[in-house]
């Protein structure tokens, strides 16, 4: 059911990103005179086509990593005369580059729709009350204090921990201080430090920036009661049921959920004895961990176990929600963060600040798909504006192959009043192939690692 719901989740996202960024190249090109012979959605043999009144065949194909508009071009055919006018490269260079931009752009308005969607109906977040300090941390030392509101970064408002994250993630690699601005606004108390960085390395496979920089958020006491539980796990191989509530281990008592799994990564392949209660009644189990080796090479105990679901207190939940204008500047800002902190994520790795492991391909997309399906419609909407932004921000990068490459050639021919020669053409589309194909190769093995 897992598998199924994260390959339906994938398609669906791919579907229509992809759809929507082919439209805006199919929808500007109809509206220049262009005719378009085909609008495909994938790559590879068509599994479903017909023929449109206007002409233009319509096509799902096999392959859903992708989409084409195929528009009439002398470059690609003959051309009969009396359509000569309708093919691409007989359009003025204002219109090629408005069919070529119009694809990339479509995705960012899309995102900007995505976000303001969310903002109107509301998003509910964590009121974002630091737990804990972690000792020695650049927060530690900037004195940072816990049990108090983060309210600002770098002087602007933030209401959630996810905003934290994103604008913490900006400084990956900087050298300086990172202004927070903490307090309780219900006593009108506020106070602004000085996070120190340098040269601030933060492997974002591992741990986040806020992780980081050594706060740990607030939670609530977890009570240690097992929910859902994987079929070949070491927890039900010890009789573990969703429901049970463990009391001790080893005769140590057992206060909440994050104990035990403190207990429980720290004894790979080692003889626990749990007290746990299940329907009111207390029993005896034992457990042996299995050992799962993370990143870093180091070796954790694990027993295929989750916790049971558990409500966060309604005074540390807020909705953010926003009338139809303000809904719509905040999606806006929104995209406009997500886009400044790609091209900067996008300039730090070229720089060899962030590591190229970060990259990730199409097995990363399925499992985020999957696992923001499972959390709800707003997740996967949240997912799909994210994604959106890449596709479109990646598009128009310089690299020949992509849209960003076409528009380059445009610009020059704006310049010289000329357009690219072929040979030129040709040159960077071996060079862009080589770079994309080489990016592709890397985001998959980096899947890969992820996956095993």
């Amino acid at each position: 059911m897992d598998l199924l719901q994260t390959l339906l989740a994938t398609l669906v996202a791919l579907g229509v990103l992809v759809t929507i960024h082919e439209w805006g190249h199919f929808w500007v090109a109809r509206r220049c005179g262009v005719k378009v012979l085909r609008f495909s959605v994938g790559f590879g043999r068509p599994i479903w086509m017909r023929k449109g009144r206007d002409g233009t065949e319509y096509a799902i194909a096999a392959i859903p990593l992708g989409g084409y508009v195929r528009m009439l071009d002398e470059r690609e055919g003959d051309v009969p005369e009396s359509l000569r006018d309708q093919a691409f490269n007989n359009k003025s260079v204002y219109q090629r580059i408005a069919i070529v931009a119009a694809g990339p752009l479509v995705n960012l308005a899309f995102a900007v729709l995505a976000y303001a969607l969310l903002f109107l109906s509301g998003i509910s977040v964590v009121v974002p009350v630091i737990g804990e300090i972690v000792p020695g941390s650049p927060a530690d030392r900037a004195s940072v204090p816990a049990q108090q509101e983060v309210l600002a970064v770098d002087g602007r408002e933030v209401q959630s921990w996810n905003e934290i994250n994103l604008r913490l993630a900006s400084h990956v690699g900087e050298t300086g201080a990172i202004e927070m601005t903490v307090g309780e606004p219900a006593r009108g108390v506020a106070r602004t430090y000085r996070v120190p960085i340098e040269q601030w390395d933060v492997d974002l496979e591992r741990e986040s920036p806020l992780t980081a920089v050594g706060i740990r958020p607030w939670r609530p006491e977890v009570p240690p009661i097992i929910g859902q539980l994987l079929p070949d796990g070491a927890a039900v191989a010890a009789g573990l049921e969703s429901g049970d509530r463990i009391l001790s281990v080893n005769g140590e008592p057992i206060g909440d959920w994050l104990a035990l799994v403190e207990v429980i990564q720290a004894s790979p392949d080692t003889r626990l004895d749990l007290m746990i209660e299940r329907q009111g009644q207390e029993r005896s189990l034992v457990l042996v961990p299995g050992r799962r080796e993370m990143p870093d090479g180091a070796v954790k105990g694990y027993i295929g176990a989750g916790v049971a679901p558990f409500e966060m207190p309604a005074d540390m939940q807020r909705t953010l929600s926003y009338g139809p204008v303000e809904a719509l500047v905040a999606g806006v800002e929104k995209t406009g963060q997500m886009i400044g902190l790609t091209l900067e994520s996008i300039g730090k790795m070229i720089a060899g600040v962030i590591s190229v492991k970060n990259l990730s391909g199409p097995i990363t997309i399925a499992k985020v798909a999957g696992t923001s399906a499972a959390s709800g419609l707003e997740s996967f909407i949240s997912f799909l504006a994210y994604l959106s932004v890449s596709l479109g921000v990646l598009n128009l990068l310089p690299i020949p192959m992509l849209d960003g490459g076409h528009l380059l050639y445009y610009a020059v021919e704006l310049v010289r009043g000329r357009p690219v020669s072929e040979q030129v053409q040709m040159l960077g589309l071996r060079i862009g192939m080589a770079l994309l194909f080489s990016l592709m190769a890397l985001a998959i093995v980096n899947d890969l690692a992820r996956l095993f």
